[in-house]
């Protein structure tokens, strides 16, 4: 067994560098009340671990929620509009131009963004009215859309985003053959367009602010969902009513398609927009890259500065196609738009040579070109031989421009509702303009004159078709003039047979028989001494007929629409021309006792006279009217 022999004299290295205490600082069995306070207890550890699972729980439900929240907003397709709501706009013809430097340079596309070409006219998007509000449409080029999971979330993004200088996403339509994309509408046209107008000056305080909200738009695009643009250039920058220029065509890259053969020349003028490094791939991003929408807006900025059109070489006269391939090629150094410093200014040239630079990451984000403009700001406003013009004298000048194209608008509207008014009777027009359905209606009591020529068929026999012609032109203009002294309305003219009408669409009581009559007297008269040119010295056989009684009359047809009478009142007419006698005029019983009320017309008997499918009717000549020379 062993033993503990003290020796004395002799230290001993304690760990801690003293022994041990009699008792443990919290006592034999860890009860003491000064350690107790710092012992997680048993509730203690079940309230933490209950925290710990709280947490735990609401991150999964939220988590949840959102997953749930997401997948019913793409299955409600919030997006989504019905063609049905469409109406489509003529806006369009209103908006055709001139064409432009583009234009020509466009001549016979059919390709764009927001523009197409017809010949030798720039037309402005398409649009239509929808929840009654004017919008932009455009047409996707594809036969049918599969809705997959990606294309859901793009369409939805698209939803999301909004800011003041991006196009607000109004939804798309997918029902075949009318799939579109249609957003916000704005009237003042493209950024091209604005560049490209002789009516408008553009400053640089304007131009400046142009450019601003599209370093602001970009800015916002490239930190949203969205990424990047793609398709940046001046066509796909919009000007609203405010003057605000807003950024369109940007997202849903599943839904874009190349609508122009790849080696057209609208194909490559719409590329001369686009980065080298994008030219090189081959197959680039369909949404493009950020360093991409630089260089874009690099190629706009030399447009606004220079005002010369997009890609302007001073030295050089390329067409789109030797210029993108010249971008494509690289080069040292390679092609780039042309700098002007008596246009612009030093540093605004800089600007644009670190936007359109060889290498991508040498160019800086739109958060850089802002901080660089809002520097340069005033070196623009000053710079020698721009003045200064403020916003409202600018809105002055396109007050008077506005008031210009109204009074012209307010011409060509008389002039159409004038033509109108000669195809249609006045009162129909105008429930027509108002946007109304014309009803068909009954008129108890009205008086219809046909009228032919004796002969004429013998006659265009022996002339030629310009001489048939020219003389049914000059004897309807003679009659035209004649008969607008009258309360008739003329319905039909065909080859030479003439109707008009009295009492209807407006009704005039028992005074359509005298109208009537008192116009064909001054008809016959007129005819007695009217001349054919090719044949002077023979005379016009003119027969007329005049019958009254009930009429049903009512606008036919949508696409050349005719006011139009029916009833047999029409076919007695039609007989009483046909039973008559050349250069007499032929009336009906019913018209005799129309014209008995008068007491001032000089009829004579004719007696009874078969007609055909009418058996023998009794009829009447019109002589004349007292007073009458």
């Amino acid at each position: 067994m062993n033993q503990l022999i003290m020796q004395g004299g002799r230290s001993f290295q304690w760990p801690g560098g003293s022994p041990p205490a009699d008792v443990p600082e919290c006592g034999f069995k860890n009860d003491k009340p000064a350690c107790l306070a710092r012992t997680v207890t048993m509730h203690q550890m079940i309230a933490i671990v209950m925290l710990f699972v709280f947490v735990i729980i609401v991150n999964v439900t939220v988590f949840i929620y959102r997953k749930l929240k997401l997948e019913s907003e793409l299955a409600a397709q919030l997006w989504r509009v019905s063609w049905d709501n469409v109406q489509m706009s003529n806006l369009d013809k209103v908006l055709r131009r001139a064409c432009s430097r583009l234009t020509m340079s466009l001549k016979g596309s059919n390709c764009g963004s927001l523009m197409t070409m017809e010949g030798n006219f720039q037309i402005y998007t398409k649009t239509g009215y929808y929840k009654g509000n004017l919008a932009a449409i455009k047409y996707i080029n594809k036969k049918r859309i599969e809705l997959t999971r990606k294309v859901l979330f793009e369409l939805k993004h698209m939803r999301d985003v909004q800011n003041e200088h991006l196009t607000r996403f109004i939804g798309a339509c997918i029902d075949p053959p009318n799939m579109c994309i249609i957003t916000e509408y704005c009237p003042r046209g493209s950024l091209q367009d604005l560049m490209e107008s002789e009516s408008i000056t553009l400053d640089w305080m304007f131009r400046y602010s142009l450019i601003t909200d599209i370093v602001k738009g970009m800015l916002f695009l490239h930190n949203s969902v969205i990424v990047s643009h793609g398709n940046l250039k001046s066509s796909n920058c919009v000007v609203d009513s405010r003057f605000v220029l807003k950024i369109t065509d940007y997202g849903v890259e599943s839904l874009r398609t190349a609508s122009c053969p790849e080696d057209s020349h609208a194909h490559y003028a719409r590329k001369l927009w686009t980065a080298p490094e994008l030219l090189r791939t081959e197959s680039p991003p369909p949404c493009g890259t950020q360093k991409g929408d630089v260089y874009s807006f690099s190629v706009i900025l030399q447009e606004v500065a220079l005002l010369r059109g997009v890609f302007y070489l001073d030295t050089h006269t390329l067409t789109p196609k030797e210029i993108v391939m010249a971008v494509r090629h690289g080069g040292a150094p390679p092609l780039r738009p042309s700098l002007c410093f008596h246009s612009h200014s030093e540093e605004l040239g800089v600007l644009m040579q670190r936007c359109w630079s060889e290498e991508p990451g040498e160019r800086p984000d739109f958060s850089g070109i802002k901080i660089l403009l809002r520097k340069q700001h005033r070196l623009w406003i000053k710079h020698p031989g721009q003045p200064v013009v403020p916003m409202e004298q600018y809105a002055n000048n396109l007050e008077e421009l506005v008031e210009e194209r109204t009074h012209a608008y307010h011409e060509e509207k008389r002039k159409a509702e004038a033509l109108l008014y000669q195809i249609l009777p006045h009162s129909v027009a105008e429930q027509l303009k108002r946007g109304e359905t014309v009803q068909a209606e009954a008129f108890d009591s009205v008086t219809i004159y046909f009228s032919d020529i004796i002969g004429f068929t013998a006659l265009s026999a022996e002339s030629t078709p310009l001489q048939v012609v020219t003389l049914l032109n000059d004897l309807y203009t003679c009659f035209d003039a004649i008969i607008d002294n009258f309360d008739v309305y003329k319905v039909k003219t065909i080859g030479d047979a003439y109707m008009v009408v009295s009492g209807l669409p407006v009704r005039n009581g028992k005074l359509h028989g005298r109208e009537v009559a008192r116009m064909s007297l001054a008809l016959l008269d007129a005819v007695q001494s009217f001349s054919i040119r090719h044949r002077e010295n023979q005379q016009l056989l003119l027969r007329i007929g005049i019958h009254s009684g009930p009429v049903c009359a009512g606008v036919v047809g949508l696409k050349m629409p005719r006011y139009c009478l029916f009833g047999d009142t029409v076919n007695t007419a039609s007989r009483m021309e046909s039973n008559g006698e050349a250069l007499r005029i032929h009336v009906s019983e019913a018209t005799w006792e129309v014209l008995q009320e008068f007491g001032c017309f000089q009829l004579q008997l004719r007696g009874e006279v078969e007609m055909k499918g009418k058996g023998r009717l009794r009829t009447f000549w019109l002589l004349g009217e007292d007073g009458m020379p």
